[in-house]
């Protein structure tokens, strides 16, 4: 099995200061849903690993977060691919769960329950700590442009073996260097 995990909120979607609060923000990034559509073809996986601090916050209740997501399922869907599932950390940034990223407890609850090890899975995301989620849990990071991409980039600090690539439609879940459209790090 292949699998690739992506962070939601500036990966797939495009990411809010003020939050995805509704189905009717959650606005997909251009390609996003036809790349899940080609990872889905070529044999992947896809999960998705998410904090989502607005519940805790009370900025949407979990109807309103399962409302957008399946919103998301259904456009994923529409364009030929599938997310095979959707793991969220609902605590906010001050709650000292093991889930929120950057700690690794959405990744590794992922690999228990697909029962698969996170060595050469590559975990998509737009910020510092996706990266170092995927650098804690052993999966491979991945940068994308989009979202906080590029403030992620150019703050340095990147996790050692960081792929960049300029979006998802990039990715391609290609592990080569010299991927089409692939950025320098």
């Amino acid at each position: 099995m292949k699998l690739v995990i992506l962070d939601r909120d500036g990966v797939i979607n495009h990411d809010s200061e003020q939050y995805i609060k509704s189905p009717s923000e959650w606005k997909p990034i251009k390609g996003s849903l036809e790349a899940i559509a080609r990872l889905t073809q070529g044999g992947y996986r896809v999960v998705v690993a998410t904090n989502q601090s607005g519940v805790a916050r009370g900025l949407f209740d979990m109807s309103t977060l399962n409302a957008i997501h399946d919103g998301m399922h259904k456009a994923v869907a529409a364009a030929g691919g599938r997310i095979d599932a959707i793991f969220f950390c609902p605590h906010a940034a001050d709650a000292g769960c093991d889930c929120r990223k950057p700690k690794p407890g959405l990744l590794l609850e992922i690999s228990k329950r697909l029962n698969m090890p996170l060595g050469g899975v590559s975990f998509v995301g737009d910020s510092l700590k996706d990266l170092q989620a995927a650098v804690a849990a052993g999966a491979r990071p991945v940068l994308v442009l989009t979202g906080k991409g590029r403030r992620t980039r150019d703050a340095g600090n990147l996790p050692p073996g960081t792929r960049v690539c300029a979006d998802l439609a990039a990715f391609r879940g290609r592990t080569s260097a010299t991927a089409a459209h692939e950025v320098p790090a």
